[in-house]
């Protein structure tokens, strides 16, 4: 049994697949997590008896000053009971990462947005995405501004200084983060490995800098807290219908719905601008309870071409509403796999449901939660997941229907 003490944990996360990673990194037997879906600033003032908190504040498309407004009201109200305090943050830089540190920096600061897991990494100041710079990469295709070229130039006109790799694995980091507090400059941490961000915690720990980065440093900060192992979350009620919902632009998700389908798994695709025009129709909704009737079921979306970020949010929304009728019109619970931060909380903020608690992470980023009512579900970032990656979430939840059917 572990004798290291296990600190109270508050992490500010700026979408709901973000949100859930950080809860998984940080849950275990002893200690459990929660995750709250914020809607409004007044919802900020509810008491709290879990170890781990994890806020989705739902910022990542809110206007910078709204976002501001979330933030501070969640540290003025929770971070005096939460000695530890993460920031999660997107680990392509999208969102307002900018506005979450100039919020951040009313204590010294850290910053390290890799994330090795996914190829993400940070050289020079500068993220990689597979040994690629962001601002080379496609990344940002669906956003409606260019990516940085450094992580630096999101939060000018505030200082920042570089933090190279030699510095980071040379056991001096603590120092470099101390002098960086006294001139008032945000450290940027180069990091390679889990181990350079082990190294980056560490640190921070000791200098009392506040933690900003992507699910790869939330994993660093769970190792640091020596948490027991989590035992293998059961998988859910069989007696449950499954509906898989593929909400994102990501094109690695055709691959795993092809995937997914090959398997067996029903697949029901709705016309990317009926949902934008017109919302959920009655032929679709059908189409889904059909296939429900029959076994897991897959949604996926019709969208020959780019959708501009005004109409994708359109279609974010239709989708999560047909969503929403379809389960509202079955007649056993429904457990969901929601791909993409902003579908899976649009999905979950038409079902009105407002927390969850994370069970187990299927794969990197794929984490099993369950709602208030008993219900799964599995929340996914878009861009992560190899080709099997919804054969692997379908087989943890529903092991006899996949294996039955891949095994045909």
């Amino acid at each position: 049994m572990s004798t290291h003490p296990h600190p109270r944990v508050l992490a500010l996360a700026d979408d709901l697949s973000g949100a859930a990673e950080t809860a998984a990194c940080l849950h275990s037997p002893a200690h459990t997590a929660r995750i709250e879906l914020v809607r409004t600033p007044d919802q900020l003032t509810a008491q709290n008896a879990h170890s781990v908190l994890v806020m989705d504040l739902d910022s990542r498309a809110m206007p910078s000053a709204a976002a501001t407004h979330l933030t501070r009201t969640a540290l003025q109200n929770h971070a005096s009971r939460y000695p530890q305090v993460f920031f999660k943050i997107d680990s392509l830089l999208r969102g307002n990462t900018g506005t979450t540190v100039r919020n951040a920096c009313t204590r010294p600061v850290v910053v390290a947005p890799a994330l090795p897991a996914a190829g993400r990494t940070v050289v020079d100041g500068v993220l990689h995405v597979h040994e690629v710079p962001l601002h080379e990469t496609g990344a940002w295709q669906a956003e409606h501004t260019n990516p940085p070229a450094t992580v630096a130039e999101l939060f000018h006109p505030l200082p920042c200084r570089s933090i190279p790799l030699e510095t980071v694995r040379s056991g001096r980091l603590s120092t470099e983060l101390a002098a960086c507090a006294e001139t008032g400059d945000i450290p940027i941490c180069d990091s390679r490995t889990d181990s350079d961000l082990d190294e980056i915690v560490a640190a921070a720990n000791l200098s009392g800098a506040r933690l900003i980065g992507a699910g790869g440093l939330a994993a660093a900060l769970g190792r640091s807290l020596h948490l027991p192992e989590s035992p293998s979350a059961p998988a859910s009620n069989t007696d449950h219908q499954l509906l898989v919902v593929v909400g994102t632009a990501d094109p690695g998700a055709t691959d795993q719905v092809r995937t997914l389908a090959a398997s067996g798994v029903r697949t029901v695709t709705c016309d990317a601008g009926e949902l934008i025009d017109r919302g959920p129709r009655d032929a679709d909704l059908a189409r889904i309870l059909t296939a429900l009737e029959r076994g897991p079921a897959a949604l996926t979306i019709d969208a020959p071409e780019q959708v501009g970020a005004a109409r994708a949010r359109n279609l974010v929304q239709g989708l999560a509403t047909t969503v929403a009728r379809a389960v509202e019109r079955t007649h056993r619970p429904v457990d969901l796999v929601l791909t993409g931060g902003e579908t899976a909380r649009r999905a979950l903020d038409a079902l009105a449901i407002t927390s969850l608690t994370p069970m187990a992470q299927i794969h990197h980023g794929a984490v099993h939660s369950r709602t208030p009512s008993g219900t799964s579900v599995v929340t996914r970032p878009g861009s992560f997941g190899d080709t099997d990656s919804l054969i692997r979430i379908v087989e943890h939840l529903r092991p006899t229907d996949v294996n039955g059917r891949l095994n045909k």
